[in-house]
């Protein structure tokens, strides 16, 4: 006879216990950390004020560093010889972390990694899992075989979903201590043209100076969460020479307590503009105070332009979420631009000419609550504009969406982006 508990057969019990354990898994593992941020920024002082820079280097817990210099790659053909130029160079250390890694891209960087090690190179390397799903395992076989140390970061499992969720997203290589680089691109071939589609437009730095040693600490905190192993020494932290006139901050942002650092940063920056801000991002779905920081700004005289992709955008779901939020910013006067020639990839922020950032991070919740970000900040006038004109340059090949576009958006749009909000907490 199937036993029973207060009438009830023993197995639907067992069925029920085993479905409230994996409910409270999914809602402790893959559910977002909340907002630290929740009341609007409210500050006294501008970007021409030393309090802003005090602030920043302080709130974000990053010291800012001087005497750097950074050089611009532009798009993934001059991106990619730059970086493989340093590893085919490197003598002693080569660390490196990226989210996506696949195809003949990535073949040449990992036959670079193996070529490196078989020499004496120190290699070490953080892959996203998720971002490198689609690479051969030959590509890892060629690399580990060689002497690398390869690291395929939070491969997921059923008992800790939050793998599945929070990846890292960081873009960084170090090379011998004194070299860097940093910026949007992965490691892919979306990033260089064929005959089957164009090229994601994007943008990477050569990073040179102090800097560098803030810089490879952020790949260090990564390799120590996943090893256990804290990499010290000359070999990965030598001495670094003034190399130019540039401060930089190194801003590393990750969904643990204590870490939030990328959106109370650009909060910070929204609250204290001036004049202008300037924005490019691959995606562009704030939470709804972010945006309204934005309208803030904007109604209080700010110029707000953001540069974005359009209808190339790759997760189109996530445009038609984020457009369908858009009404009021567009109201107050922030400029929203749609990049239509090929997919948009870069991340780059300059605000009043006096402050840029560059990196990994997007202008969405995945940046600021999920993923492992890490960001430069510089604090310079000339890099600022410079950042600044190279967003125009681009905005002159987009097109500007206006309230009467947007009230004459196709009526599937909506709904998808209705459908797509669902999601909201995790894009």
């Amino acid at each position: 006879m199937r036993r029973r508990v207060i009438g009830i057969p023993v197995g639907i019990l067992l069925g029920i216990a085993l479905a409230f354990v994996l409910a409270n898994v999914a809602l402790f593992n893959l559910l977002p950390k909340p907002d630290r941020v929740k009341v609007p920024v409210a500050i006294d002082y501008g970007t021409s004020d030393s309090a802003f820079r005090r602030g920043m280097g302080l709130t974000l817990q990053q010291p800012i560093v001087s005497g750097n210099r950074l050089e611009l790659l532009r798009d993934g053909e001059a991106i990619y010889d730059a970086k493989i130029e340093a590893i085919e160079n490197a003598e002693h250390t080569v660390t490196f972390e990226v989210y996506e890694f696949w195809g003949y891209q990535a073949a040449r960087f990992a036959e670079a990694f193996a070529r490196a090690a078989e020499r004496g190179v120190k290699v070490h390397l953080v892959i996203d899992y998720i971002g490198s799903v689609a690479a051969a395992q030959e590509k890892f076989d060629r690399m580990t075989d060689a002497g690398a140390e390869v690291v395929r970061w939070r491969k997921p499992s059923w008992y800790e979903m939050s793998r599945f969720n929070h990846r890292t997203h960081r873009k960084i290589l170090v090379v011998d201590g004194h070299t860097g680089f940093i910026g949007g691109a992965n490691v892919a071939d979306s990033w260089v043209p064929d005959e089957d589609h164009e090229p994601y437009r994007d943008n990477h730095f050569r990073v040179t100076g102090p800097v560098v040693g803030n810089l490879q600490a952020a790949f260090m905190e990564t390799w120590l969460d996943a090893m256990g192993e804290l990499l010290l020494g000359d070999a990965y932290y030598p001495e670094l020479e003034e190399e130019g006139d540039l401060d930089a901050q190194v801003v590393n942002s990750a969904p643990r307590e204590g870490r939030h650092r990328i959106r109370k940063m650009f909060l910070h920056a929204l609250a204290a503009a001036e004049e202008q801000v300037t924005i490019a991002t691959a995606y562009f779905y704030p939470d709804p105070d972010f945006l309204d920081a934005m309208t803030e700004a904007a109604e209080r005289g700010v110029r707000i332009r953001v540069l974005m992709p359009g209808d190339t955008m790759t997760f189109g779901f996530v445009r038609h979420a984020s457009v369908n939020r858009w009404r009021p910013i567009l109201e107050a006067g922030v400029e929203l631009y749609e990049y239509h020639p090929r997919m948009y990839h870069s991340k780059l922020i300059s605000v009043d000419d006096r402050w840029a950032s560059i990196g990994s991070a997007n202008m969405h919740n995945r940046s600021f609550r999920l993923n492992d970000e890490t960001n430069l900040n510089i604090y310079d006038e000339d890099f600022a504009r410079s950042i600044r004109e190279l967003i125009e340059e681009d905005k002159a090949e987009a097109e500007r969406m206006t309230i009467e576009a947007w009230e004459d958006r196709p009526w599937k749009y909506r709904i998808y982006g209705w459908i797509a909000r669902i999601l909201g907490p995790y894009m």
